[in-house]
């Protein structure tokens, strides 16, 4: 599985690169605001086209650096996009844009599939595009179909949306045990199935509470992040679809392990948790006792 870091910091992408385990980065206005902000702070002055350009150049050449419009609308979503590709691509050859799934934000609105129509007509314009706030597999098939390079499914999101409707207190960076949810959730439907013996099963099967039971901690069938990016790859290994699975919206070192597990393609994760990837107490203790265990005879070896 490929790594990429999310963020726009430029002292975290080049650690980070420095380690040698980083294939690309992506960025949002989120994540431009919040590195604007960190070097306003520190009393420095921010030239955007300079910057932006510094994070391409920092990401190097076969490293994709995603970087996204801000319209909602298709033809200023285009405008927007080849602005970008034109500016920033030529020198470091790396630039992917980053297109919203569906770009209406009222129901007033009705403007669905600006972010389809949008992804069609760049990618035919050989413009590679990671589509993003993908939240379930059938905006990843939708947007594949259209000629996404990429496809960013929000599992984080996912996750906090289902907890939250659960109405479970959380922090941004916790585990969500799923597992134990879906156990929860079957552990209700045996005890109701229990209490209605005797009932015919085209009355259960419309009963309120079985459907309760079968959908707590779900959102449409979906039971997780996780579970929403396993669910797309196992539609595009299907259908032979080359369009890349970036696992984004990543909050900790366990939902890695997972979607590497899930088959994903690219994890895209805020530099924060891949320092929390090598993190163990027992490598900790490790360390401290080898150190301790050096004999001088060895440590010779490398004083000579």
């Amino acid at each position: 599985m490929k790594i990429f870091v999310d963020t726009a910091k430029l002292d975290e992408i080049k650690e980070a690169c420095s380690w040698g385990i980083v294939d690309g980065v992506t960025t949002n206005p989120s994540l431009i605001k919040r590195a604007v902000d960190d070097a306003k702070e520190q009393g420095k002055e921010i030239d955007m086209e300079t910057y932006i350009w510094e994070i391409c150049k920092t990401a190097g050449k076969g490293r994709p650096v995603s970087l996204e419009v801000i319209s909602l609308t298709m033809k200023e979503m285009i405008e927007e996009a080849e602005l970008l590709y034109s500016k920033f691509n030529p020198a470091t050859e790396n630039v992917v844009i980053k297109i919203p799934i569906n770009t209406r934000i009222d129901e007033s609105e009705r403007i669905d599939y600006d972010g389809l129509k949008t992804i069609k007509k760049l990618s035919q314009k050989g413009i590679p595009i990671n589509v993003t706030l993908i939240m379930t597999p059938e905006q990843a098939l939708l947007a594949a179909k259209a000629g996404a390079s990429y496809a960013s499914p929000f599992a984080g999101r996912i996750d906090d949306y289902i907890r939250k409707k659960l109405g479970l207190e959380f922090s941004k960076g916790d585990y969500f045990n799923f597992e134990l949810i879906e156990k929860i959730g079957k552990k209700m439907l045996d005890k109701h199935l229990k209490s209605s013996r005797g009932e015919p099963a085209a009355s259960l099967h419309l009963d309120t509470e079985t459907k309760n039971s079968i959908g707590f901690g779900k959102d449409n069938g979906i039971e997780s992040g996780v579970y929403l990016v396993k669910s797309i790859m196992k539609i595009y290994r299907n259908y032979g679809i080359k369009t890349e699975v970036i696992a984004a919206s990543i909050r900790n070192a366990r939902q890695i392990r997972q979607m590497a597990e899930a088959g994903a393609h690219i994890a895209t994760i805020p530099f924060p948790v891949i320092r929390g990837m090598l993190q163990h107490p027992k490598t900790v203790e490790g360390i401290k006792s080898f150190s301790a265990d050096v004999v001088p005879e060895y440590r010779e070896l490398f004083q000579s």
